[in-house]
């Protein structure tokens, strides 16, 4: 089962977990498997329009998925994936 890394700043939207144990063959459906757990991650990860959002990043076994397939990515039973949001600001 692939397991999801949450981010701090996220983890108020899955009961505090750190992680989430996820199924799916791709990158997408765990991603869907996590909101289906969780709906209320739905708007912090995707647009209105069902697309990721640009500034989340997406990691699988720390290999960006943007530089793979992306969302269709294939996953494996034992597979870290990391939610990795951007961070901008500062002086």
């Amino acid at each position: 089962m692939p397991k999801i890394h949450i981010p701090t700043p996220l983890r108020q939207y899955t009961g505090k977990q750190a992680s989430v144990d996820t199924k799916g063959a791709t990158v997408g459906d765990t991603l869907n498997d996590l909101v289906a757990q969780h709906p209320d991650l739905r708007r912090h990860l995707y647009t209105d329009d069902g697309k990721l959002r640009a500034f989340v990043n997406v990691y699988l076994n720390d290999e960006d998925v943007r530089y793979l397939q992306k969302e269709a990515t294939a996953v494996k039973d034992g597979d870290s994936i990391s939610i990795v949001p951007s961070i901008a600001g500062g002086r």
